[in-house]
């Protein structure tokens, strides 16, 4: 291959097998861990150690295959994070299942556009997710079981440890009429088998920032690739995981420590006390979070011994270098706050800082290319690559990204050599370190500029009285766009529009100015992931505006 001088390319490393089968790989890994603490509840101090999360995983799997899931069916996980959900997925994984993770918040009409993309045959869900959902569930005809975590059962439903935990084991038959006997011995049990690099393992949900949530569709190989990454974790540390399982960075990332023989502290949902609170007790040296997370926990007013804190890697959206200064405060022995770039059609990261040598990062970079991978930076017009500190889109190319959208045409999303169009506008300097600059359907057009919402929001929390913001454009009869931003007010302090528009127009330059003024809300509308829902601030925006 001849080599492009303005495309960046990774270190080349060994190659994952194309034909390497997750659910075998993960459930070696897990068997080989025995009891060491898989997952640890940071509310009740429960442990699920590694040879329970197997255990389960191999009943799991078998009693699905009886129940007649197939290689090429989809099993759905609908629920917050509990441990069952790992073992639900795993299981299924090992059954040949596609698994696709579902948000227990969605609304109905929400559930009905990701469930139709993916139609799963069975659904495992919590007693939360299924209270609200009960009737909708009713309307997916496609739905052979319905599987449900914890003790209470609804009328004939089917209880998940109906499926794990066997009738009696003391039966030599791993099977008495249609119920699994008795634990099922690793030696005894191989997974179904795939094709990794065709077969798909996860179809997961595009954010939604800009529109409905699409289908993801990523194979056995790209999520091997993944854990095959040497720069993601070490297993001396404990992890700590509040991001949504159901989500990318919540999920790859897990699999990847699962991988490693990690053991994570887990919190069913994100309250800043008890994070904090979790930080302190367990003593979290490394903590993998995405900025709304982080900025909550720096402008917490209580008080925890965080000074176990090393390293804090950020993610799924930018951390401009002034919120780093604050974290930095936040966190007195911190001696690197590190990011990395990526996305669910990318098995969340493609560029990553050096955890391992946090010196050889940048303020403000994403990091380096992953092995492997091919990334060029091209003009948003002309579509030519560019080169060193000149921005533009980032297209992608490697055994990370994802096989297609659902029902999509791979034509509509990449190029004519094959390269991912992330959407994304970002550069690279003269040593590879990646900076991104914003989502290129996110830029403000004010008269012939572009404006990052991302850099007026940093300069924002900035201010003493600012809790979270977020900025669009306005439309502009004169302007094209014009920047307004939404604020949400720290507790106890006060500010007018005028000090916050003069705030900005000091410190940067004049496209950049709130022009489209500053709107006080109570929240900003956000993803699980901690993206800002930039439409639904573009909708408030332009509801009244003058055209």
């Amino acid at each position: 291959m001849i080599r492009n001088p303005l495309y960046v390319y990774g270190p080349d490393a060994i190659s994952v097998p194309t034909d390497l089968n997750f659910g075998q790989f993960i459930v070696n890994k897990l068997w080989e861990q025995e009891d060491r603490p898989a997952l640890i509840n940071g509310i009740n101090e429960d442990v699920y150690t590694y040879r329970q999360l197997a255990q389960d995983t191999l009943n799991i799997s078998i009693s699905l295959t009886l129940r007649g899931l197939r290689k090429g069916q989809t099993v759905a996980i609908c629920s917050e994070n509990r441990k069952e959900f790992w073992s639900a997925l795993f299981g299924s994984a090992c059954s040949g299942a596609t698994v696709t993770t579902v948000n227990p918040m969605y609304t109905a009409g929400e559930l009905k556009h990701v469930l139709g993309i993916s139609k799963p045959k069975y659904i495992f869900c919590s007693p939360f997710f299924f209270k609200k959902h009960a009737k909708t569930l009713r309307e997916f005809t496609y739905v052979k079981d319905i599987i449900l975590f914890g003790d209470d059962r609804p009328g004939q439903l089917i209880l998940y440890k109906d499926l794990a935990y066997p009738t009696n084991s003391s039966q030599s038959d791993i099977i008495v009429g249609n119920r699994l006997a008795r634990n099922v011995k690793i030696e005894e049990f191989q997974a179904a088998d795939v094709i990794g690099q065709v077969d798909v393992l996860f179809i997961l949900y595009s954010s939604g920032t800009t529109g409905l949530p699409k289908g993801v569709m990523l194979t056995h190989h790209n999520v091997l690739t993944f854990c095959n990454l040497s720069k993601f974790g070490n297993a001396d540390f404990k992890a700590l995981s509040v991001t949504p399982w159901f989500h990318a960075m919540g999920l790859i990332g897990l699999i990847a420590g699962f991988s490693i023989g990690k053991t994570t502290v887990f919190l069913p949902r994100f309250d800043v006390d008890l994070y904090l609170k979790t930080v302190e007790k367990h003593k979290i040296v490394r903590l993998t979070v995405v900025p709304p997370i982080l900025m909550a926990a720096c402008k917490s007013f209580t008080t925890y011994d965080l000074s176990s804190v090393r390293l804090i890697a950020s993610g799924a959206a930018p951390l401009q270098n002034d919120a780093i200064s604050i974290v930095k405060q936040k966190f007195p022995n911190v001696e690197a706050v590190l990011q990395a770039y990526g996305m669910t059609e990318c098995t969340l990261a493609v560029i990553v800082s050096d955890f391992e040598n946090s010196t050889n990062t940048k303020p403000g970079s994403v990091g380096l290319i992953v092995p492997n991978a091919i990334i060029k930076v091209v003009d948003t017009e002309t579509r030519k690559p560019l080169g060193p500190n000149k921005p533009g889109e980032l297209c992608i190319k490697g055994p990370l990204i994802m096989k297609g959208y659902v029902g999509k045409d791979r034509k509509e999303d990449f190029d004519e050599e094959d390269f991912f169009r992330t959407g994304d506008i970002g550069y690279y300097d003269e040593d590879g370190h990646f900076f991104i600059v914003d989502r290129l359907k996110e830029l403000i057009k004010y008269k012939a500029f572009q404006v990052a919402p991302a850099e007026i929001e940093a300069l924002l929390l900035k201010h003493e009285a600012v809790r979270d913001a977020g900025v669009v454009g306005r439309k502009d009869r004169d302007s094209g766009e014009v920047p307004i931003a939404f604020v949400v007010k720290q507790p106890g302090k006060e500010v007018t529009e005028k000090e916050l528009q003069d705030f900005i127009a000091e410190r940067l330059s004049n496209p950049k100015r709130l022009r489209g003024g500053v709107k006080f809300v109570t929240e900003i509308p956000k993803n699980p992931s901690g993206k800002i829902l930039r439409r639904e601030l573009r909708r408030i925006a332009n509801s009244n505006s003058k055209l």
